[in-house]
């Protein structure tokens, strides 16, 4: 049996496609699995890390203003999907999938669209409330369409197509206990750990904030660890951090959080966005969490998706205009500092999660395959 998974633009979108992958191999284990990404995008790093091959396609995506230079970009992204085509053909040929699964990002439109073309059992999931616009194009011509919410299926024009399955958590993430975590991680003393990060992708506003809260941090005294994923504001972060004088053993910041599952489990409190597959990771592993929706999505899914968890009570919901350092700092020491709140909250999330998002998604997808590859 043969899988392609298409996604890409970030690591919502590669993370569920690694999960379902796995869950294949395990109920298949002579099953090929197959990734296609975008030329140059963040999957080209992350899949390989997974241990997975994978492919790519000439793809961008469209801008909505239009400004002269977005006009000009979205020429070559019509361009682009010329290129990807035929390239998507090439993939389809050599591969010979008997499944096609996009989970997200422009990467996806070429390979979906030309297997379904061809009849090849096709579906999309997408982890968030609101349809990006190349899922709401592909659920047009795919099989089937999976979301994690029931309010998404008002959102698309084939409601019959819709099933509601959630979004799949890496088994990663259910392998370490707290205590075996924060052994790996080193850390030794009974101070809590805050894990952050802004997304895939880094957001400079909330960096900005985060060295202004790794300063605060060291001047008290360390209260407590810290890891921080900066992503591609990494190198201008670490400079700041520099010219202030702020280095630490417990004050650590990377570009990118390859092991987020050991770290998470070791972490007390998450400070973090709100995708759909970092709230789903969260309330799968009972978390509790300081949320700042990126005001910067469309229809402002991420503050759907945070409220979400608050009013579970697993999570705490900042919006960015109301971020400050101070406020910041006020919240994550109120809540590190009190292990009772925080297990009112890790049992809030345990008690409404779908764990097992992924194998509803594989036994949907399976349905899909002719019977002689069930």
């Amino acid at each position: 049996m043969n899988i392609l998974f298409t996604c890409g633009g970030t690591a919502g979108h590669v993370n569920p496609a690694v999960a379902l992958a796995r869950l294949f191999q395990q109920e298949h284990p002579s099953c090929n699995v197959l990734f296609v990404g975008a030329d140059g995008g963040m999957e080209t790093r992350l899949v390989p890390k997974e241990g997975y091959e994978i492919r790519t396609v000439t793809i961008t995506n469209f801008r909505r203003s239009l400004k002269p230079a977005n006009i000009i970009h979205n020429i070559g992204t019509l361009k682009n999907m010329v290129t990807s085509k035929a390239q998507a053909r090439r993939i389809l040929d050599e591969f010979k999938p008997d499944l096609v699964v996009g989970t997200g990002g422009y990467a996806s439109y070429p390979i979906v669209k030309q297997a379904a073309r061809r009849g090849i059992p096709t579906a999309v999931h997408e982890s968030n409330a609101v349809p990006g616009l190349t899922t709401k194009a592909l659920s047009k011509v795919v099989d089937c369409v999976m979301v994690g919410f029931e309010e998404s299926r008002a959102h698309y024009d084939c409601p019959d197509k819709v099933v509601v399955t959630g979004t799949p958590v890496r088994g990663d993430f259910f392998r370490y206990t707290r205590a075996e975590a924060r052994a790996q991680l080193g850390i030794t003393d009974d101070r809590p750990l805050l894990l952050s990060y802004w997304g895939s992708l880094g957001a400079s506003v909330m960096n900005a904030l985060t060295v202004e809260l790794l300063e605060r941090q060291q001047k008290d005294g360390l209260p407590f660890h810290h890891i921080h994923g900066a992503g591609r504001d990494f190198a201008s972060m670490m400079e700041a951090l520099q010219a202030k004088g702020i280095s630490a053993p417990e004050l650590q910041v990377r570009e990118y959080i390859y092991d987020m599952p050991l770290v998470m489990a070791a972490a007390d409190v998450v400070l973090c966005r709100a995708g759909a597959s970092t709230v789903s990771e969260l309330a799968a592993i009972g978390k509790p969490s300081v949320l700042v929706p990126s005001p910067n999505v469309t229809a402002n899914h991420q503050e759907k998706n945070a409220r979400v968890l608050e009013r579970q009570g697993g999570a705490v919901v900042l919006t960015e205009p109301d971020c400050t350092a101070e406020v910041l700092y006020t919240t994550l020491c109120d809540l590190l500092r009190d292990p009772s709140r925080r297990a009112e909250m890790s049992r809030a999330l345990t008690a409404t999660a779908v764990v097992d998002a992924g194998s509803i998604i594989y036994k949907t997808l399976v349905n899909l395959l002719p019977d002689k590859n069930r």
